[in-house]
């Protein structure tokens, strides 16, 4: 079995060595300049891990697991139009260093390479892996949409909340997975296992991210705490406290006091610790489909591990 930090390299390696057409450089550069750019790479991981569950050589696992984490980064760069964000991983997001023009279009540009790498899994599997691809594609798109649409509704629903978060991010680390498992020549019964794996470990994965939003170490974390508060974000937190009690009126002339009376609100309403508890909830979920796979405990260690780490992450 390979470890993560093997696997890491073979990643970064793979990135590395991405050809970009040399037509229209300025399509590309934005494209060169958002994969460069670091990230936790944990949806090629995913891949490249499933397959190794099954395969020794993961060699053919490879291309398909870049075209993911490209997918990945393009929904990024079109996120970040959408959402005006300035930045990305401390750096200046796309739309902001070129346009919104330049980012739409090499985010175009971006799924288009991503569909390609993907479409390099070997030939036994090829059409359930562009199936699921394809198909997480929509699903993502509908998440999106569903997010859209909760900024302007005051009475989103914790089941409406955890299935757009289901759609707009763990259906992609579902899909790494069920990649991998393909790729792996896995049985049905084993490639669905990982997918609900994936479904659930990226529920605890955004349940903790909406979490870190506000109790994050900002060193850390890469992005403001309390952004999700200023921007008025339907949340886990904000829904679940909203049920209790009617949220804080106040103004946002002073924006960290706005940012400490909403988390002490969460704290209030005990919406905090549901977040916390929903997040253990959903990591056991994702071992107990882990069980279902009929392996060796040793061969689940990397996956429980990376369990273990998001649920825990502060990053």
């Amino acid at each position: 079995m390979y470890s993560q930090s093997q696997l890491a390299e073979l990643i970064q390696q793979g990135l590395d060595q991405l050809q970009y057409p040399t037509l229209a450089p300025a399509l590309y550069d934005p494209v060169r300049y958002t994969m460069e750019s670091g990230g936790k790479r944990l949806r090629p991981t995913l891949v490249l891990m499933a397959t190794n569950l099954f395969k020794e050589d993961i060699s053919n696992a490879l291309r398909p697991a870049l075209g993911v984490e490209m997918y990945h980064n393009f929904t990024l760069l079109h996120d970040d139009v959408m959402d005006k964000a300035p930045n990305r991983r401390g750096r200046p997001t796309v739309h902001v260093k070129w346009d919104d023009n330049t980012a739409i279009l090499s985010g175009d540009a971006m799924h288009a390479l991503a569909s390609q790498l993907v479409a390099e899994a070997p030939a036994y599997c090829l059409r359930d892996v562009i199936n699921t691809f394809n198909t997480t594609d929509t699903e993502i798109c509908e998440g999106q949409q569903l997010d859209l649409e909760f900024e302007t509704r005051e009475n989103v629903t914790v089941e409406e909340y955890i299935e757009m978060i289901r759609l707009k991010t763990s259906v992609l680390l579902g899909c790494a997975l069920r990649i991998g498992a393909l790729i792996g020549q896995a049985s049905a019964e084993q490639v669905q296992a990982l997918y609900d794996f994936g479904i659930n470990l990226g529920l605890a994965f955004q349940l903790q991210d909406d979490w870190l939003d506000c109790w994050g170490d900002p060193k850390t974390f890469g992005k403001r705490i309390g952004g999700d508060i200023l921007c008025e974000k339907k949340t886990f937190l904000r829904i679940k406290a909203e049920m209790k009690y009617p949220r804080p009126m106040l103004s946002k002339s002073d924006e960290q006091m706005y940012i400490d009376t909403y988390k002490h609100y969460y704290l209030q309403t005990g919406a905090e610790h549901a977040c916390r508890i929903a997040i253990a909830d959903y990591a056991h979920k994702a071992k107990e489909a882990l069980e279902r796979l009929n392996l060796p405990a040793d061969k689940l260690e990397g996956l429980i591990s990376l369990t273990d780490k998001l649920e825990n992450r502060n990053v």
